[in-house]
């Protein structure tokens, strides 16, 4: 019996690729002849060293990563980063930047606040709610790191080009757009990003550090809260979430050997993306959200002429197998989340889909 499958527009946990379900299915009782389930083996087992650390070098093939990084698999999420960027970089008597794109970034403000670190926000787009990205940003020289989130998917807006820290480490949270085109990682003392949204599904966080930023960890930093202790295990200090790991494995393998390198993903992910952009603007019934030039290639967002309108859309959406379009709660309107694994048959339905309801609404 074939399974029904829909059009996923969802923000995260959002649509993986079908043929790393369709392998995860097929191995999930017996893996790789173990007799037991990827989520049975131990994670001291050969089965797994050979998961995760295969995992570890798609990685740094795809991101060009060298040996004066590691690669770890966090748990905790994005959100946990917040707090633990500060703790393990922000030494006494120093200073970080941050720049405030919207929601996620604002929790990593806090988070470094509710510790009392001293930190400037060096720039913000809040006085325009979000919609766009801030250039000529004057950072501080003697900052010991710079925080920005790449991707912002609640207001769809993206860093088309990073910031020049003038050699200010960069930390980004890249949760929403991590492995979505190439990437120098030159610039960056860290990049993290929970997998939910474009790597796999969730219960990990992918974290990429700078080795000379791990060792301004204090002494008194509690073990689990020290990016060395997982460095210095191959992130299997305790038990890391396996299933979750080897999910992100198979998506790297899938953007390696199906897709064929970040390099190609990024031109299909551009071609989705102007679809989609292009038919809103020469809409009168759609209006887009985002300034055009700090546009997402990940999340799309738009409004229609209504909040009604908006219920209809999402409603019937649904009913033609193409979910996920709401847009977030504290925002409202319409979002299409169009990550790695949504192909351009999904937009070409979208769009033929937006069509018809504008013509029905009038």
């Amino acid at each position: 019996m074939t399974a029904k499958r829909i059009w996923n527009f969802n923000a995260g946990p959002a649509a993986l690729p079908l043929p790393v379900l369709e392998e995860i299915q097929a191995n999930l009782i017996d893996f790789q002849g173990s007799g037991m389930s990827i989520t049975e083996i131990s994670h001291r087992s050969k089965w797994f060293d050979d998961v995760i650390n295969d995992a570890v070098a798609r990685v740094r093939r795809l991101l060009r990563v060298g040996d004066d990084y590691q690669v770890l698999f966090l748990q905790g999420g994005a959100s946990l980063q917040f707090c633990m960027v500060p703790m393990n970089f922000l030494p006494a008597g120093a200073s970080a930047d941050y720049v405030n794109t919207g929601t996620w970034s604002t929790k990593a403000i806090k988070e470094a606040q509710i510790q009392g670190k001293p930190i400037q926000v060096v720039a913000s787009s809040e006085d325009r709610n979000f919609a766009y990205i801030p250039k000529d940003i004057a950072f501080n020289a003697d900052a010991a790191y710079c925080h920005i989130t790449s991707n912002n998917t609640i207001k769809g807006t993206q860093w088309a080009a990073f910031p020049d820290t003038g050699g200010v480490p960069l930390v980004a949270d890249m949760s929403s757009d991590i492995f979505c085109r190439p990437l120098e990682m030159t610039p960056f003392g860290m990049i993290y990003a929970g997998a939910q949204k474009n790597m796999g599904p969730a219960g990990v966080c992918l974290a990429v550090v700078r080795n000379d930023l791990m060792e301004r960890a204090p002494a008194d930093l509690p073990t689990m809260l020290r990016y060395a202790t997982f460095a210095a295990k191959n992130s299997m200090f305790n038990t890391p979430p396996c299933f979750a790991i080897y999910a992100v494995q198979l998506v790297l393998k899938w953007v390696e050997e199906t897709v064929g390198g970040l390099e190609a993903m990024a031109r299909r992910n551009q071609a989705k993306a102007e679809m989609l952009y292009s038919f809103v603007d020469a809409s009168e019934f759609y209006t887009g959200t985002a300034d055009t030039d700090s546009r997402s290639i990940m999340n799309v967002t738009f409004r229609l002429p209504s909040e009604a309108a908006e219920q209809d859309f999402v409603a019937q959406a649904l009913e033609n197998d193409l979910g996920g379009l709401k847009g977030h709660r504290s925002v409202g309107g319409c979002r299409a989340s169009i990550y790695n694994a949504t192909p351009i048959d999904a937009i070409e339905t979208l769009v033929d889909f937006m069509k018809n309801f504008e013509a029905k609404m009038g």
